[in-house]
């Protein structure tokens, strides 16, 4: 059979943009979209600047310790500056911390694991780094791509300073459903659009964003601090939009997704006609094939089986197959 998540990598030239443990990237400012379409060749230069620190969060259960975590802390999770999961039992091998939340330890009152978890991070390690990544324990991720286009990000913003300027960067979903829900429970304002970056492929709070957001994480007219619901990362941009912080759009000059709500196989051979959820969710439009993802792709979801966190792993870092710059390098 076919892998098609390694057609993938091939046809849309997914690599790794540098080592998992590079202190430095090599970024290109120029390719992010909306930025000048009539740039010059010549102005396309690449830089290399120091890599911003960036603490990498997992959400996760006990079950999945011996599972996913441990798939993650063997393959992609080292490539973080700093790496905690966050469960319903601790264990301080990985590590994972158990964190006291209201209500039960269930999917349907994510939002309020998730507010537990920034609290913690906002105590105990907010000044130690540049950027925070959370997300579930069925993500793969490329650490580098995340630091290289962060920091590609805040240079095409003057050499902006994440410590400094708010951030709010992933996958962004546009949800007329659930903005037309919240509208009703006059819990968002009514002439707002309900821009959101789905949980699913993770999102990124700059230093300065999580410092605001912390400023405000119990509130409960404008934060839903009270609200018991799956839903954490509608939650997050609706707490985020009343602070005046905005997703970011995160594709590459030529439109393609770098976060992904799918796998690579799927996402190469996604039917983009087919007027579903997803449709509805991408008013800017879909892509397949070799355009389905951006080749300086950071994240993936759905990475259920922790056989395929190492397939993808050693697709990318190990196999000379791969084409990859880095292969055999991930150490």
């Amino acid at each position: 059979t076919i892998d098609e998540d390694k057609r993938c990598f091939k046809e849309a030239n997914i690599k790794p943009t540098g080592p998992l443990n590079a202190s430095t990237v090599t970024i290109s400012p120029w390719n992010h979209f909306g930025v000048s379409h009539n740039i010059s060749d010549e102005n396309k230069t690449s830089i290399t600047v120091p890599a911003p620190k960036v603490l990498c969060l997992i959400y996760t259960v006990k079950n999945s310790h011996s599972t996913s975590i441990r798939a993650i802390r063997d393959t992609w999770g080292g490539g973080c500056d700093g790496f905690l999961a966050f469960s319903s039992s601790p264990d301080p091998r990985l590590p994972a911390i158990a964190l006291q939340h209201e209500g039960p330890e269930s999917y349907d009152n994510m939002w309020q694991k998730v507010r537990s978890i920034w609290k913690y991070v906002g105590a105990h390690y907010l000044d130690e780094f540049d950027w925070f990544f959370i997300g579930g324990d069925d993500m793969f991720v490329l650490p580098n791509n995340l630091r290289t286009y962060l920091a590609s990000l805040a240079y095409k913003d003057g050499n902006a300073d994440p410590r400094l300027k708010e951030y709010y960067v992933g996958r962004r979903f546009h949800s007329k459903e659930m903005e037309q829900k919240l509208k009703k429970k006059q819990k968002f304002p009514k002439n707002a659009k309900l821009y959101f970056n789905t949980g699913g492929s993770g999102y990124t709070l700059s230093h300065a964003t999580l410092r605001k957001f912390l400023t405000v994480v119990d509130d409960v007219e404008h934060c839903s601090s009270n609200e018991k619901t799956s839903a954490e990362d509608v939650m997050m941009a609706k707490c985020l939009h009343h602070l005046g912080i905005r997703v970011t759009d995160s594709r590459d000059r030529q439109g393609r997704e770098r976060f992904h709500m799918f796998m690579p196989g799927r996402l190469h051979n996604w039917n983009i006609a087919q007027k579903n959820w997803y449709y509805r969710f991408n008013p800017w439009g879909l892509k397949n094939k070799a355009d389905c993802c951006a080749p300086d792709t950071v994240s993936f979801h759905y990475a259920k089986q922790p056989a395929m966190v190492r397939h993808l792993h050693a697709l990318l870092y190990h196999c000379s197959s791969s084409d990859s710059t880095y292969a055999g390098t991930a150490h």
